[in-house]
């Protein structure tokens, strides 16, 4: 991503959080840096549902993982979420080095 397209994704990201559209900015995000811009409609509306359904999922699991006591996160709920991010850390990675991506991309 170079600094233009950093500008536009951040830009793109606040607008769509401030009307708590957090998941559809993320999407919107994807789709301006990955989906070629001739995708047809059906792609779009196939990967919309499969980005969507991943961030249901991680945000579902998270609050069950949590539990739903209100108290403070325990040990073991704090492990279960590093070690979440750790396997999105690593997706990340692998994304960056098979298209060639540096840290500042």
């Amino acid at each position: 991503m170079n600094e233009h397209q950093a500008e536009l994704v951040d830009v793109l990201t606040k607008r769509f959080t401030d009307k708590g559209k957090l998941v559809e900015a993320g999407w919107q995000a994807m789709r301006f840096l990955v989906v070629a811009p001739t995708a047809p409609e059906n792609q779009l509306v196939e990967m919309r549902m499969a980005y969507f359904a991943g961030a249901q999922h991680v945000f579902a699991s998270l609050m069950s993982l949590m539990g739903d006591d209100g108290g403070e996160p325990t040990a073991d709920e704090l492990r279960r979420v590093d070690l979440i991010h750790a396997e999105l850390k690593e997706w990340e990675n692998q994304m960056r080095r098979e298209n060639g991506w540096t840290e500042d991309d």
